[in-house]
């Protein structure tokens, strides 16, 4: 028989295994904080057990979790990391470097099955989901296999693949990364990013995840926005922008429309004036990020004058728009970049 991986667990159902085999459910607790707040690797450095439950849980139970594979450094100090699976597919994060602190980014799949014409990951197609312990795994090895682990601040998904596609796996690893005794994250600085799948945006509203939600936007319209991200054929914008409407944001937090800016396609400030129509009345806020290039890819990134430019019409209509920087674009690292290659 298969052993159980605990790392895949939610709080609620390593509670449920643990009364499983008899014993208190106080007793997940302590093994959740092995795992999450002194990076266990085996059952038998969990002292605060006893030797019985730590027997059972060896003869039942496993710990897998992905490998550091390989790290490499832009010039910016970014860092990619490699990660083998157990299965000899490879995915990647990124620790992207800020002021004071570090933000990880997180891959949800290996590959994907979105088919965004501007993202490098799309060469891969759909390998498979990763499971929650792969999700929370890359985490886990940042923060404690690095040197700038201590200093990561934020979190957010990212990386490879549609995290709401992989929607019960992602919601599970985000109850880890948010449960006290699991890594203790405030839900304020986990971010899940989406290309736009409404029927699981409103899915996570209703869950009662609380994280910041960004949306991949990318267009100013939908005969553009079929072109960029073939999910739009399925759910356009008029749809994406209801289930976004409805998406509970508490407090003064807002969402997050992250627009990728290619010369010629979607950057002139008319498209600006799309936008902010498109958005009115929307509690959001806007990242705009100009197009990373990679071999092979059919667009040019934006001129310095044509970002600066679009943002100044979305100022104009009193949003907030930040310019992004691109990190780690010299080693295949930036937004849109990613590919899990192994060489």
């Amino acid at each position: 028989m298969d052993k159980i991986n605990i790392r895949d667990l939610s709080p609620g159902e390593i509670e449920a295994f643990i009364a499983h085999l008899g014993k208190e459910k106080y007793r997940a607790r302590q093994l959740m904080k092995w795992l999450y707040h002194f990076n266990a690797s085996s059952f038998g450095e969990m002292t605060t057990l006893s030797r019985e439950l730590r027997g059972h849980l060896e003869e039942t139970a496993s710990l897998d979790g992905p490998e550091i594979a390989k790290i490499r450094t832009a010039a910016d100090g970014t860092k990619k990391v490699l990660f083998r699976l157990r299965d000899g597919l490879h995915i990647e994060s990124v620790l992207i470097p800020g002021r004071n602190h570090w933000t990880a980014c997180l891959s949800s799949q290996a590959g994907c099955a979105m088919g965004c014409r501007f993202c490098f990951t799309r060469s891969l197609g759909f390998q498979r989901q990763l499971t929650p312990g792969e999700i929370t795994g890359q985490l886990t090895a940042l923060k404690f296999r690095t040197p700038e682990g201590p200093n990561v601040k934020n979190v957010v998904l990212m990386g490879m693949g549609e995290p709401l596609a992989n929607y019960e796996h992602t919601v599970t690893a985000v109850r880890i990364m948010t449960d006290d005794a699991g890594m203790g994250w405030s839900n304020r600085k986990v971010t899940i990013s989406t290309c736009g799948l409404a029927p699981q945006i409103r899915r996570l509203g209703r869950d009662d995840i609380c994280v910041n939600l960004a949306i991949s936007l990318n267009a100013p319209d939908n005969e553009r926005r079929d072109y960029l991200m073939p999910v739009n054929r399925r759910y356009p914008i008029e749809t994406l922008l209801a289930a976004c409407r409805d998406y509970p944001m508490p407090g003064r937090r807002m969402l997050t429309f992250e627009y990728i800016l290619m010369a010629g396609v979607n950057d002139s400030p008319a498209d600006a004036e799309k936008v902010a129509r498109l958005l009115k009345n929307l509690h959001c806020k806007l990242n705009l990020i100009v197009f990373n290039e990679f071999p092979g890819a059919e667009f040019r990134a934006s001129s310095p004058e044509a970002v600066a430019a679009f943002q100044q019409v979305l100022l104009r209509h009193h949003y907030t728009s930040i310019i992004r920087a691109s990190r780690g674009s010299d080693i295949l690292a930036a937004c849109g970049q990613l590919t899990g290659n192994a060489a």
